[in-house]
């Protein structure tokens, strides 16, 4: 959800990748609050962080104490941290696991536009 926000919201001024320290299938709950707001992260992939080994980076931005933990280190790069809860751990009926994973989205917004939005 954060590259998905941070691609529509800033794309003029990053160039968002993702990845995990243990990647899994892109949350289709994720993808159905996401859609909600206009943005398809239907065609994202989980991506490992070793995909990105050896390139540059300007910022990492680590979304969860887990990947905070046990993130590589990235020489020179300016790291930012804010946990989120996991939609992933989750639970009850459909419609509660969609109401918890869209405040999820609006705090990652609500972090990215404070964080980002003065960037230039």
């Amino acid at each position: 959800m954060a590259e998905g926000l941070l691609d529509a919201l800033y794309r003029d001024k990053y160039e968002a990748r993702s990845a995990g320290v243990e990647p899994a299938e892109v949350n289709s709950y994720a993808i159905k609050v996401m859609a909600e707001i206009s943005i398809d992260i239907s065609k994202h992939r989980s991506k490992s962080i070793i995909e990105f080994h050896g390139q540059n980076f300007d910022y990492v931005i680590t979304v969860c104490d887990h990947a905070k933990e046990t993130c590589p280190f990235f020489p020179g790069e300016e790291v930012f941290h804010k946990g989120f809860r996991d939609p992933l751990e989750f639970k009850g009926n459909e419609d509660e696991i969609l109401e918890k994973v869209r405040q999820v989205r609006d705090e990652i917004r609500v972090w990215i536009e404070k964080t980002f939005g003065g960037e230039s």
